[in-house]
């Protein structure tokens, strides 16, 4: 606790009702004035002075001006604060409300930009070998790998309830649900809602058919009514999509942990917070569901490394690294508890390193694979920008990455020098998967052909399921949406050789193929969302776009925070989004915090506002 706290505490009973009469103008004005970075830190002045009267009061307040400014529905904000509150509250207590950390706090709600990266070298074991191996293709013939993702499994999905509620996501039988229903959900699905049970065992019987050597799946098992999950409720989504996995494919998978997978909602909290084994229940359920298809040795990292794990695919050369990337998280609040900064929470890349230095060793390819990508704008630039040290160390044994979260079907590009971005210093890529959850996006998922001796990918298909087809509500039909190597390659000056891999400098060409081409970069918009719903991006927008695509390394993304009173209450005002999320996160404490602060309060809101905290703050 900082000196200035303590301070609080102790006149805190001098001060009495002037205290609260004082800290609720400026709540109120904190609000109404939060336009930059500066004015966001006073807001963390005023909200430190609300969780030193404890959490109790601190989630009443939080659900206070939730309510009264309308940001969500009355039972969404008293569940999400009732649940993140405390965490907040407790990072609050535990720094200062003008240091770096809480900068990182304010960048969530899109007042600060990123900090610069703090300088950090990774160590590693040893020096890169003069000699490495290489890895050639023999011409054999590829074996398959299905990647899915964000499956966001709703087992209280209703069939004929309302699609268009007013909640973060919809087709249950709410109990404040009134008035008949507007637009029915349908018997398998529908968009603004997440998965029923008959869409993901549908999905999982398509896989089945692909016949694949392994599948990979990078996360999120569990529904987005953040506001109602529990441990109870998670520990059970993750069971039954275990045995139905186990039940239904069969080849192996190889899974990671999602920000999902945790009640509450991304909150994994680091070796060094107040409650370090809060999530251990979760790692505890799937080493003991993965077990079946990681080993006991693995099973046992899983327990013991905070999620990840490392196996050698069977009959390859392969070694398969996940990895819990939730420690990078920026929605993860207890990564908001210290000043303290922490370069490597809970040891997660200095496993990585571990895993690719025995894979050298060895002369094995390696796979890395988390729910959330290192180009992800969900992601704190300092950890993005170490694991990039690593992936640059080891880049001769890294053969792809694979990622989820975005919900969206992307890829990125890494280089070996930022500042000089071409098909020569490309040197490494990830690619996104789409989600199974028809939230957003139709649903899919992706097939990789893989080289048997390079184990790099020959092709790249993405197969999907419309739900707008009059066949979907009784028999969800997957198929083959495009080839990366059909759709782009063949359009390359030259083309691209048969034999060669989809490998960095083949995606940074597709970059270039979308500036010269934009019936191509239409095409690839399509492809984001399966069709639905596909967004216009011309100009600035695709310029944006391309960078982005361009930035493995989060840092060089060219995605910024938008202060300023004009811009993000105007975005209030017209409906749109001033925050830059991905669609993993439809709403949490960020996102209520940033719509409040978005908001142009009137003088009613304002008063009303006052009238609930003066009676809140009164009684502390």
């Amino acid at each position: 606790m900082t000196l200035s706290l303590r301070l609080w505490i102790l006149l805190l009973p001098l001060l009495g009702a002037y205290v609260s009469a004082s800290l609720v103008d400026d709540i109120i004005n904190a609000i109404k004035n939060a336009v930059d970075c500066t004015s966001c830190h006073t807001l963390l002045v005023a909200l430190q002075g609300v969780a030193i009267l404890g959490n109790s009061v601190f989630d009443s307040t939080g659900i206070a001006i939730c309510k009264t400014l309308k940001v969500e529905d009355d039972d969404v904000c008293e569940g999400i604060i009732n649940q993140q509150g405390p965490i907040i509250a407790h990072d609050l207590r535990s720094i200062s409300a003008l240091g770096r950390t809480a900068t990182n706090l304010c960048n969530i709600i899109d007042l600060c930009q990123d900090p610069s990266v703090k300088k950090y070298t990774v160590p590693f074991p040893k020096a890169t070998p003069s000699n490495p191996k290489t890895f050639t293709s023999s011409g054999k013939v590829p074996f398959q790998v299905v990647h899915f993702s964000d499956v966001h499994i709703d087992r209280s999905y209703t069939p004929g309830a309302e699609v268009n509620c007013t909640k973060p996501i919809c087709c249950r039988n709410y109990a404040d649900q009134t008035g008949p229903v507007e637009i029915s959900a349908g018997a398998i699905g529908a968009h603004d809602c997440d998965t029923s049970s008959a869409l993901s065992q549908s999905m999982l019987r398509a896989v089945a058919n692909q016949n694949t050597k392994f599948s990979i799946f990078t996360g999120d098992v569990v529904e987005a009514a953040v506001w109602l999950v529990t441990q109870e409720e998670v520990t059970n989504d993750l069971q039954t999509f275990n045995t139905e996995m186990s039940t239904l494919l069969n080849s192996p998978v190889f899974p990671v942990i999602g920000n999902h997978e945790v009640a509450p909602i991304n909150d994994f909290p680091r070796n060094t917070s107040s409650s370090p084994n809060a999530a251990q229940w979760v790692f505890d359920v799937q080493s003991q569901g993965w077990i079946q298809w990681i080993g006991t040795a693995a099973a046992s990292q899983v327990q013991h490394m905070s999620g990840s794990y490392s196996i050698i695919a069977p009959d390859t050369n392969l070694r398969i690294i996940s990895i819990n990337s939730v420690y990078w998280y920026k929605d993860n609040f207890w990564l908001y508890d210290s000043d303290t900064f922490q370069p490597d929470p809970n040891g997660i890349l200095g496993f990585l390193v571990q895993q690719l230095q025995d894979a050298e060793d060895a002369g094995q390819r390696a796979w890395i694979m988390a729910h959330m990508s290192p180009s992800s704008v969900d992601t704190f630039h300092d950890q993005s920008n170490y694991f990039d040290q690593i992936v640059q160390r080891y880049k001769n044994t890294i053969a792809a990455q694979f990622y989820g979260h975005s919900h969206i079907d992307e890829f990125a590009v890494g280089y070996s020098d930022y500042s000089n971005q071409n098909a020569n210093t490309a040197n490494n890529f990830g690619l996104l998967a789409p989600s199974l959850t028809p939230r957003n996006a139709n649903p899919a998922f992706k097939v990789y052909d893989v080289d048997p001796d390079t184990y790099e990918l020959v092709d790249s298909r993405v197969f999907s399921s419309d739900i707008a087809d009059p066949s979907f509500q009784s028999s969800p039909s997957w198929k083959q949406e495009y080839s990366a190597r059909g759709a782009y390659g063949s359009l390359f000056p030259g083309g691209w050789p048969n034999s060669a891999p989809l490998n960095a400098t083949f995606w940074h060409k597709v970059t270039e193929l979308f500036e010269s081409n934009d019936a191509t970069f239409q095409t690839y918009l399509n492809f984001k969302t399966r069709g639905f719903n596909v967004e216009s991006c011309t100009g600035d927008c695709k310029t944006t776009a391309i960078c982005n695509l361009r930035a493995m390394r989060a840092e060089n993304n060219c995605i910024v925070a938008s202060p300023g009173f004009n811009f993000r209450r105007r975005d209030a005002e017209d409906g749109s989004s001033a925050s830059h999320k991905d669609h993993c996160e439809p709403s949490g404490f960020s996102s209520i915090l940033a719509a409040a602060t978005a908001k142009d309060l009137s003088q009613d809101e304002s008063d009303k506002l006052r009238a609930q905290l003066v009676g809140i703050l009164g009684d502390a």
